[in-house]
Formats: C-alpha cells, structure tokens, sequence
C-alpha cells in the first residue's frame, strides 16, 4: 500500500511539473497593482477633463449621441484619448518590469514558448476587440466603448488562463460581468473602467502576490 501511495504521489509530483512547465508563472501580481494604480490615476485625469468640459452630466449627453465622429471631439478634443494613451503604456510598461523582475529572480526565461503562447491568446481577443470598437468609433457609436473595452479584455484574460495562472480567469470573468453591465449605463463607462481596469486589477494583484510572492 505505501509502495502504491508513493507511486501516486510520484505520478502527481511529475503532472504538476508539467503543468508548471506549460504555464507562464512569472506573472507578478505587483503588475497587476502597477496597472490599476495606473488606471485609477488615469481616470482621476479623465474625470477632470469631464469636469472642466461641462461635468458628468453633458460628457453623458455627448456620450450618448450617435450623429457622427465628431460629437466627442467637439465636446473635449482629444485629450481623453491622449489620457488613455498615456495610462495604457505606463500600465503595460510597469507590469513588464515586475514581470521581468520576477522570471530573474525565478531563473525563468521571460520569452519562452509558453510566452508566446500567452500573448498570442490574449493578442486574438484584443485585436479583434480593438477592430470591432474603432469601427464602433467611425460611426460615432461612442456609448459601447467603454463596455467593450471591459467585455474584450475579459475574454482575453479567460483565453489566456491556460497558460498562466489559472486564477487569471476569475479577473476575467469580473471584467466580463462588469461590461455587460455597463451596457446599461451608456456614459457612465469612466466609472466602470476605474472599477474594472482600476480597483479589480489592485485587488487580483495583492491576492496574487500574498498567495505566490510573500515568501
């Protein structure tokens, strides 16, 4: 019997080192603190800019009209895409340090076939996203960005689970939830995103880090 209870737990011990060799875990959950610390200040930017362009109440207005391209950028110009610009590289260039930071410390090569396999998985949702929402953008449909920001992403997150950490789709499934729900909420998608991309990433990273890098 314990011949047989040792084979067994051998059998596990290999599984999961294989497993292990078939996930990218050197995803730090400090990059998922960096990044919504990042979209948390970057919505702090934005909701200034609503403010000095008539406040929540006209941005909503001008969010909700769907007469062409030009509805938004009369009412604000550019700089919520220049805000969101700036957020989104600041987010994806701290997470790519932590990670960096953590595959040397685990001796873990950060460009590897599984690597590759996990930003090929999260690059499909995300282009196709990005092509479906410019498109959204050309006719002036500004009301569903917001939301398919969050749906997209979230279904890159899940698709991407398989070669990481698995607990990577349970961010996702929130990211997917909170889209669909503001659906119904066309012009509130500023709160939505600082939820979505902001408090969920914090929350997902210090889990993270306490579960796989306190030690």
């Amino acid at each position: 019997m314990n011949e047989q209870q040792q084979t067994l737990s051998d059998l596990q011990h290999i599984k999961n080192m294989m497993e292990r060799s078939s996930r990218f875990i050197s995803l730090s959950g400090l990059s998922g603190v960096a990044a919504g610390i990042c979209a948390l200040v970057g919505a702090w930017f934005a909701n200034q800019v609503i403010m000095d362009s008539g406040g929540p109440s006209s941005y909503r207005e001008a969010v909700a009209r769907t007469i062409g391209t030009e509805s938004l950028q009369e009412f604000m110009g550019h700089r919520l895409f220049i805000i969101a610009s700036f957020t989104f590289f600041s987010a994806l260039l701290l997470s790519f340090i932590f990670t960096y930071i953590r595959s040397k410390k685990n001796k873990i090569p950060i460009w590897g076939t599984t690597a590759k396999r996990l930003i090929w998985n999260v690059a499909i949702p995300m282009g196709a996203g990005a092509i479906y929402l410019f498109k959204q953008m050309q006719f002036g449909n500004y009301g569903l960005i917001a939301p398919g920001c969050l749906i997209f992403y979230g279904l890159a997150l899940v698709n991407a689970s398989k070669y990481t950490l698995s607990e990577i789709r349970y961010l996702g499934y929130c990211q997917l939830i909170i889209g669909i729900v503001n659906c119904w909420f066309v012009g509130y998608g500023l709160y939505f995103w600082a939820i979505g991309f902001g408090v969920f990433h914090i929350v997902y990273g210090l889990l993270m880090w306490y579960r796989y890098e306190r030690k």
